[in-house]
């Protein structure tokens, strides 16, 4: 049984309230007084009802607004990193395609020169090597990696240390261990 109620906060508002519905003998016996029970009482308790239903309501709102945020900021993170892969794809597909005359091996350091012609090659002498006689504009360094990817010398020491730590837990890690919380022992020593 459903009653619509008018909030006095909000008189141009209004709220239906679902009742449960009355039977005068559940089950075909009579427990209490239909009297009692089938009275309108007071119609304050009607309204007090329709406030609790309207501030549940809204609780209900807000909080499915919040977690519509947390997904919306996971989204935005989730197409920065999209977007990072890619770049750093592209990155790596241009180094893998400039001129080299050597065979590149991973974990070593290679130095992206270019020539007035635009070409574009890998050396094994850095710029520092050549000084001043340096023939062609430098252009960076980068380390190629055992995954074939390149990483630009900025950021090679904390490349460097991530691969550390990812090699450190898979030799402390030679069985998982039945507890499936997280594990972090022995990473940060």
């Amino acid at each position: 049984m459903d009653r619509t109620v008018s909030l006095p906060n909000q008189p141009d508002k209004t709220t239906t309230v679902t009742l449960v519905e009355s039977s005068g003998a559940p089950s075909g016996l009579e427990l209490v007084s239909s009297y009692q029970t089938h009275r309108v009482g007071d119609p304050m308790d009607l309204v007090s009802l329709a406030a609790q239903v309207q501030r549940g309501d809204d609780f209900i709102k807000a909080n499915a607004g919040n977690k519509l945020t947390v997904i919306a900021d996971q989204i935005r993170y989730l197409q920065e990193q999209a977007r990072k892969v890619l770049e750093d794809a592209k990155r790596d597909t241009d180094l893998h395609h400039a001129a080299c005359n050597i065979v590149k091996k991973p974990g070593n350091m290679y130095y992206l020169y270019e020539r007035p012609s635009g070409q574009k090659y890998f050396s094994i002498i850095s710029p520092k090597e050549w000084g001043q006689s340096c023939p062609h504009t430098f252009v960076g360094a980068f380390k190629l990696q055992h995954d074939m990817s390149w990483t630009p010398i900025a950021e090679v020491e904390k490349r460097d240390s991530e691969i550390a730590i990812m090699d450190k837990l898979i030799s402390q890690q030679t069985a998982l261990p039945s507890f499936t919380g997280p594990n972090f022992k022995g990473l940060s020593d």
